[in-house]
C-alpha cells in the first residue's frame, strides 16, 4: 500500500468520476498527502444506538440537525455530534482512505473519529466530533476539518457494498 501524492490525488480528482466532488476550493483543499474536507451540516444524537453481531439488529441513533447562525457560525458545548460533509467522495476499487483531523481542530480541544472509507465507496460522509474543551468550540460552516489519506491497494477488491454506499448524496 503506497499513500497518494498532492499529484495522484489532483489525477484522480478530475478524472471521470472525479476522486472528490462538490469541494469549495481545490487549490486550498488539495495538500501534500491528502484531501481537506469541509462542513456540512452538524447534527445532536437524539437516541441511543445499538450494534449486533448481524446487522439486521443494527440501529443507528437518531439525530437532531442543529442550524447555524445567520453569520455561518455555530458554538458547539462539550460533547458529541455528528457531521456531514461537502464533498462527495468516489474511491476506485483500488484506492482506500483514512481520514484525520485537521491539527488545528485538535489544537481547539475537538476530534473527529472516523471510519476507514473502503476502495469503492461512494458518497458524502459523516463522521463523529467530538468537542472536549469544556469551553466548547465555534466552527463556520464550509470549514475544513479533516484531511483524506489515500492509498492504492496492493492487490484487487470487489469494492464497497455496504448500507452507506451513495449515502447523503441525494
Amino acid at each position: 500500500m503506497s499513500i497518494l501524492s498532492r499529484d495522484d490525488i489532483l489525477s484522480l480528482v478530475t478524472g471521470d468520476p472525479p476522486l472528490v466532488e462538490n469541494y469549495l476550493d481545490l487549490e486550498m483543499q488539495l495538500q501534500t498527502n491528502g484531501f481537506d474536507i469541509s462542513l456540512r451540516s452538524i447534527s445532536r444524537l437524539t437516541s441511543c444506538g445499538r450494534l449486533a453481531q448481524d446487522n439486521k439488529e443494527r440501529m443507528i441513533s437518531t439525530q437532531q440537525k442543529l442550524e447555524f447562525a445567520p453569520d455561518g457560525t455555530i458554538h458547539l458545548d462539550a460533547g458529541s455530534y455528528s457531521i456531514t460533509y461537502n464533498e462527495i467522495v468516489h474511491l476506485p476499487k483500488d484506492v482506500t482512505a483514512l481520514g484525520l483531523p485537521r491539527s488545528s481542530l485538535l489544537r481547539c480541544g475537538a476530534c473527529i473519529h472516523t471510519a476507514v472509507w473502503d476502495a469503492g465507496y461512494h458518497g458524502r460522509s459523516e463522521s463523529l466530533l467530538v468537542v472536549h474543551n469544556a469551553l466548547g468550540l465555534d466552527l463556520e460552516k464550509d470549514a475544513r476539518v479533516l484531511q483524506l489519506v489515500f492509498s492504492r491497494l496492493t492487490g484487487s477488491s470487489p469494492g464497497y457494498a455496504g448500507a452507506y454506499q451513495s449515502e447523503n448524496i441525494t
